[in-house]
């Protein structure tokens, strides 16, 4: 987890913000590593699986907006005829 510290007004300053810079940098580093060996990968099956999900779920929704499309674009023509 990141160390927050409290800056007084001294710490504030921009040559004690230059100065504490690579500590920072480092301490920012050591934690990105940290947090990356937690990582877990799905196998190659997980991504397979939710791709294939994401695919019928696009393709449904293509359906269904294609079949709302259709149905409504008669009314909306005749809206857009007759309002001028």
């Amino acid at each position: 987890m990141a160390k927050t510290a409290i800056m007084t007004r001294e710490d504030r300053s921009l040559g004690t913000r230059i100065q504490q810079f690579p500590a920072r940098v480092g301490t920012f580093l050591s934690d990105v590593r940290n947090e990356m060996r937690k990582v877990t990968f799905p196998s190659r099956k997980e991504v397979q699986a939710t791709t294939l999900v994401v695919i019928i779920t696009v393709t449904l929704f293509g359906i269904y907006f294609f079949i709302l499309d259709q149905a409504f674009a008669p009314a909306v023509g005749w809206v857009l005829k007759h309002s001028k």
